[in-house]
């Protein structure tokens, strides 16, 4: 019996042998040497096998300290209580893969945002031998996307904000026009009537509605940055100390202030009237936050800001005026929206929703900010912060404006307006001041009733026309008539940034005092040009 040799080649598969084990180093050395993701092996439990160099760099671990160790230590203790692990080993097991983003800890027990993805690993027979586990740091992505998405917030918010207030400033503005017809003919109609005490109290509650309705539309006005603002330098803790009884009063005896002034304090340029009216409106919030009554800071200090440094205000040296009050406060969404105009907080009936609003657009007209600061149960902080005055600005801008005798002399006066309710109550008030008076729809109208009538003294007229708006009336008027004295009745403010000494400013809604004033004022001043030769 012989035996056979069998010989094999085996030269091929050792080759590929090699060539697979060059392969698994290669890519092991590879995984190790990854940096900016974490890739890991788990067992089945979940306990960790392998550690690269970006697993030790992004959770700070060596190797040697996490090796054997569970890898739900890598989670918040909020998602281990919750089981969080489990179900990602659960869900990979069942699955073959689990992916989310969430919140990691570190070594040092810092936390980052992690996305992480589990993968099921199988050998050859199909069995879970475990999971290989990929951890990525998406802390500054997350930043980024939620720094946009405050941008984009505030961005809205702004445009919204813009938005309401053309809104709210257009129909203030109509309203002060309905205003001037209603008061205007209140006015008219009291010298009227006959001696009837019911009769003139229906007039005087009638009176007093309008007014009220003034009020509402300057804090529409304010809110919208279209209120006519008197600008002078104010002294912040002399203009406080003065509203002293004023604020007291309105508070009632539960509630007391407190003020912390420095010793020093630089004027700021503000609208006096305007401003105490805000400080009222800001005292009277403290007060209702506190219903059971409480203290109220009032604090002034000055500060050189940065840009941006409050809200939008550019570097300079500014004065905030701020009001505390340790009520109920504001949680985040009631403080983003607080002065949004008619939002309010209060009882139906108890507030309007536009006292903040008003303040609010009253410290941006000014240049300024209003800033709310406010915790649930911790009180609110309103802070005003308005610009220094420019050194040099002359006080006397404030004071009273000096009149000749003989300013209430008889006129002829041409009143220009394109609402004829409030054309026909100028026209009349003028007439029972002793004044002649001729009447203009239009400024083309106007014109012609200037260029025809040389005996015109003075020219009255609306901002808001079509066609011809008051500003380029005047200019014709000035061409035409150089030194007529002219008045321009309006409530927008964009026409008081750069004063035009070349006409006279009126208010909406004015009644016969104010434009008696107006009128006075115009001629005492084309008086005194005259005297002086100019």
């Amino acid at each position: 019996m012989g035996y056979a040799k069998i010989t094999r080649d085996l030269t091929e598969r050792m080759l590929a042998e090699e060539s697979l084990q060059r392969s698994e180093e290669q890519f092991r050395l590879l995984v190790q040497s990854v940096t900016d993701y974490a890739i890991f092996m788990l067992d089945v439990e979940g306990h960790v096998s392998s550690w690269n160099a970006g697993a030790e760099r992004i959770k700070g671990y060596l190797p040697d300290e996490i090796i054997g160790e569970h890898f739900s230590r890598f989670y918040t203790p909020e998602d281990r209580e919750a089981d969080i692990p489990g179900m990602a080993l659960e869900t990979a097991r069942r699955t073959g893969r689990y992916a989310s983003d969430g919140r990691r800890v570190r070594k040092d027990g810092t936390e980052f945002e992690a996305s992480v993805v589990i993968e099921a690993v199988q050998n050859d027979r199909g069995e879970l031998i475990g999971f290989a586990k990929i951890t990525r740091d998406i802390s500054e992505r997350v930043l980024a996307q939620q720094e946009l998405e405050v941008a984009r917030e505030a961005l809205f918010h702004s445009q919204k904000m813009d938005a309401v207030g053309q809104l709210t400033g257009g129909v203030a503005h109509d309203f002060n026009n309905f205003l001037m017809a209603i008061t205007g003919s209140l006015e008219l109609l009291r010298n009227r009537l006959p001696q009837d005490p019911l009769m003139h109290k229906l007039l005087d509650n009638a009176v007093l509605a309008a007014g009220r309705g003034a009020l509402l539309t300057q804090r529409m006005l304010a809110f919208a940055r279209s209120q006519q603002l008197h600008v002078v330098p104010v002294d912040i803790p002399e203009m406080v100390s003065g509203m002293a009884d004023l604020l007291q009063r309105s508070l009632g005896s539960a509630w007391t202030i407190e003020t912390r002034f420095p010793l020093e304090v630089s004027a700021i340029s503000a609208d006096l009237n305007q401003l105490e009216m805000a400080l009222l409106n800001l005292v009277v919030n403290a007060r209702d936050a506190m219903p059971g009554g409480g203290v109220i800071t009032i604090q002034i200090s000055e500060r050189t800001l940065r840009e941006d440094e409050v809200g939008e205000l550019v570097a300079g040296q500014y004065v905030g005026l701020s009001i505390t009050d340790t009520g109920i406060g504001m949680e985040a969404t009631t403080l983003t929206r607080a002065t949004e105009p008619f939002f309010t907080t209060k009882d139906v009936g108890k507030g309007t929703g536009l006292g903040l609003s008003m303040v609010h657009g009253i410290a941006r007209q000014l240049g300024g900010a209003l800033v709310l600061k406010s915790e649930p149960g911790e009180g609110a902080t309103a802070e005003i912060w308005l610009p220094v005055a420019a050194p040099g600005v002359d006080d006397a801008v404030a004071g009273p404006v000096s009149l000749p005798d003989n300013a209430g002399e008889p006129l002829t006066i041409v009143v220009v307006d394109d609402e004829a309710v409030i054309l026909m109550n100028t026209v009349m008030m003028l007439e029972e001041m002793g004044h002649t008076v001729f009447e203009a729809g239009s400024g083309e109208e106007a014109i012609g009733i200037v260029r025809s009538k040389p005996e015109i003294d003075l020219v009255i007229t609306d901002y808001a026309m079509p066609d011809m708006n008051g500003v380029q009336l005047v200019e014709q008027v000035i061409s035409d008539r150089p030194g007529m004295p002219v008045i321009l009745a309006t409530g927008f403010s964009g026409l008081t940034a750069n004063p035009d000494p070349r006409f006279q400013r009126l208010g909406k809604p004015y009644d016969g005092i104010d434009l008696k004033k107006a009128v006075d004022k115009a001629m005492g001043e084309q008086r005194s040009s005259r005297s002086l030769g100019r």
